[in-house]
């Protein structure tokens, strides 16, 4: 196999319950995702010396370890070896948004270093190892998230469609939780209080989106389920920033 195309799809939390924190400082959750149709796209390719990384898009502001990098690493230490991979990745999901782009770039990573290099490894293990969602991302669809995200229940998948707003905040998921242990939270998605706090701008932004408006995961990004494609282009034209129209997908694995 020369090389691999794998689309790396979003995701919206349709609701979000914090049900504690955990003695090791993660949180349990409670939470319906939905996987939908904007998507990063990830193409890796079998390296001869060293693995090499190029992204365009939307790149992260922010300097943490990449997630695509983060997955080849589980990889090669499950396998004992290098696999050296050169990526190209163009970024289309806003980052710090909520909506899972760098848990999906990582699990589509797994999926397509696995497939370069015809690996008999535990994806999923790894997978949890990795981060919260990326147990998730490997299957898409509907589900019920539970736990730190690592125990994933599929869902039947509604057709439905959304229009998505972003303010151009990138809103770091930690922060998020450690306010929530501070201020609490309540309604739809029990973090948009600790996001909030965070970043005071953001509460502005989505009172003036209005009602129907729900923030996805940690934030920033805010979702409306409409009816069908017209209603959500209709939605997304109202909204100075960056807007996008999707629709609910099923899995892929």
């Amino acid at each position: 196999m020369g090389s691999i195309a794998l689309p790396a799809r979003a995701k919206l939390n349709l609701d979000l319950v914090v049900e504690g924190r955990r003695s090791d400082g993660l949180h349990e959750l409670r939470t319906h995702v939905q996987a939908v149709a904007l998507h990063d796209l990830l193409i890796a390719q079998k390296a001869k010396l060293r693995t090499e990384m190029s992204m365009s898009g939307l790149v992260p502001v922010g300097s943490g370890p990449n997630s695509v990098l983060k997955a080849l690493s589980a990889l090669e230490l499950a396998v004992g070896h290098s696999l050296p991979t050169r990526f190209w990745l163009d970024k289309r999901i806003p980052p710090g948004s909520g909506m899972g782009g760098a848990s999906s770039d990582a699990a589509t990573a797994l999926r397509a270093v696995a497939a370069l290099y015809e690996l008999d490894v535990d994806i999923p293990e790894l997978a949890r190892q990795i981060g919260s969602d990326v147990s998730f991302f490997l299957r898409g669809g509907g589900a019920l998230v539970e736990g730190a995200g690592e125990r994933v229940t599929p869902r039947p998948v509604a057709d439905a469609w959304f229009a998505v707003a972003w303010p151009g905040i990138e809103l770091s998921t930690a922060l998020a939780y450690r306010a929530y242990d501070e201020v609490g939270g309540e309604g739809p998605n029990q973090l948009r209080r600790a996001a909030s706090s965070v970043n005071p701008s953001l509460e502005k932004f989505a009172l003036a989106l209005g009602e129907g408006w729900r923030m996805t995961g940690s934030g920033s990004a805010f979702f409306l389920e409409c009816p069908d494609q017209a209603s959500a282009a209709a939605a997304a034209e109202r909204v100075d920033c960056w807007t996008a129209v999707t629709q609910s997908v099923g899995p892929w694995a």
